[in-house]
């Protein structure tokens, strides 16, 4: 298999849009947590899930066809979108199996590993190195998220352990940190919404293999107007557009740099619930969140190798 070189580092007008995309990809995460837990009680993740990222893929298809006009071009090493829709679906439907065990506040601690490892990826996949202040700005971001995740309980920090849900769970981090740097090294200058097109297809299919049985025991007829909502705000803004975003970033920044936006999800998440009505934070759980938010733009400021 011979995959074309990796671009090199945007610079500029290019690396400011690269952040910005996911600065915005932060918000819209965090926003599907609200819109997500009202819909939560009437349809299982799984079944939920499935429809996501069918109608995600079929939204994206249009798109795409609508930008290439009327056509879309057959998908060249088909495999390189296997493994990438693979990887994505893995995470996802560890996710599920992983919150049937344990607790959201878990899975939450384990993905602030997510960018360190992405940037270890970046270096096997794509040979970018990372700087000191880079690692550090990580670490920094990283703690202020676990801060905010377990608002603020040292006790509950120094009591978590590993189980099975959290080694599951673990997994699909390990996957989603090798997706972002595979995307720029397999992407052989196709246009975004094509290439978006047929992974998500593939991991539509993975999800599917998983989530199906559950879709097929749910009453579609019977489920509230708030969850065709919450599935139209999934699979549109964070499937089919937080896809973009995520690959319109990774092919001008770094690997380190891309995912680590991630941190900021709990401190939007924050801001969304206090300002819906929902109540704030305690004072020293927000200072955790003022703390990522510090490290990364210091983050984004360190020049590239």
């Amino acid at each position: 298999m011979v995959e074309v070189a990796a671009p090199a580092h945007a610079a500029g007008r290019a690396k400011l849009l690269g952040h910005l995309a996911m600065l915005l990809f932060a918000a819209l995460i965090a926003l599907s947590f609200s819109i997500g837990h009202l819909a939560a009680p009437h349809i299982g993740a799984g079944a939920l899930n499935v429809l996501r990222f069918v109608i995600g893929t079929a939204t994206m298809a249009g798109v795409a066809l609508a930008a290439r006009g009327g056509r879309l071009a057959r998908p060249r090493a088909v495999w390189r979108y296997g493994v990438l829709g693979a990887l994505s679906g893995a995470y996802f439907v560890t996710m599920f199996i992983a919150l049937k065990v344990t607790s959201p506040v878990a899975t939450g601690a384990l993905f602030t590993l997510i960018p360190l490892m992405s940037a270890g990826f970046g270096k096997v996949f794509l040979g970018q190195r990372t700087r000191p202040m880079v690692w550090l700005a990580l670490a920094t971001a990283g703690c202020g998220a676990v801060w905010v995740i377990f608002r603020g309980d040292v006790d509950a920090m120094l009591a978590f352990q590993l189980g099975r849900g959290e080694a599951v769970f673990l997994v699909g981090c390990v996957c989603y940190a090798a997706h972002a740097p595979l995307m720029r090294r397999y992407n052989r200058g196709e246009p975004a919404t094509e290439f978006a097109v047929w992974t998500l297809a593939a991991a539509t299919i993975c999800i599917a293999l998983y989530g199906l049985p559950e879709l097929a025991s749910t009453d579609l007829a019977a489920l509230p107007a708030i969850v065709w909502a919450a599935i139209a705000y999934l699979a549109i803004v964070t499937t089919a557009g937080t896809f973009l975003l995520l690959q319109f970033a990774a092919l001008r920044l770094p690997a380190s740099k891309v995912l680590a936006y991630g941190y900021l999800t709990p401190g939007f998440i924050i801001l969304i619930e206090g300002a819906i009505g929902h109540g704030w934070v305690a004072p020293s759980v927000a200072a955790g969140a003022a703390v990522t938010a510090i490290a990364l733009l210091a983050m984004a400021f360190v020049p590239e190798l």
